[in-house]
């Protein structure tokens, strides 16, 4: 999450992760500050990603982004991200998708790190499959509304 879009991300999400008026506080100004990321894109930069989970893990020096992500990982997952904007939770969910099935390797270590019971974890993986889920049924939905209109 290459740096700058795992720490976003996980900011946000955990975080993407990451919104809050930036007078709320300096935490709730992190999250704000990252509102209007384009994770899509930072997530097809491997070299960020790999950067990023570096960072993470104590590995490597970090980006002043990756610095805010490592402040507001905690509260995130321990409060479901419940300071994010609707946005900044789907970018968390984005990243955490892409983690888990693209770096899932590096997902199990960032894991042990920062959620070593697995509390948050568990929870997490099931809202994902939870999303998932939804958006297959929409997904059925668009063709069976799109041959209701033609009819």
């Amino acid at each position: 999450m290459r740096t700058a879009t795992l720490c976003t991300v996980a900011a946000a999400a955990l975080l993407q992760l990451l919104a809050l008026a930036e007078a709320a506080g300096p935490q709730e100004a992190l999250y704000a500050k990252y509102e209007n990321l384009d994770v899509d894109r930072m997530l097809r930069n491997q070299r960020l990603v790999a950067a990023t989970i570096k960072c993470l893990m104590d590995e490597a020096p970090c980006t002043p982004e990756a610095r805010d992500l490592k402040k507001v990982l905690p509260d995130a997952l321990k409060s479901d991200c419940s300071k994010c904007s609707a946005k900044q939770k789907e970018n968390v969910r984005k990243v955490f998708e892409f983690m888990m099935k693209e770096r899932s390797a590096d997902w199990q270590r960032l894991s042990r790190k920062y959620d070593p019971d697995g509390e948050h974890k568990k929870r997490l993986e099931a809202k994902l499959k939870e999303a998932q889920q939804q958006q297959q049924q929409q997904q059925q939905q668009k063709p069976t509304e799109a041959a209701t209109a033609a009819a």
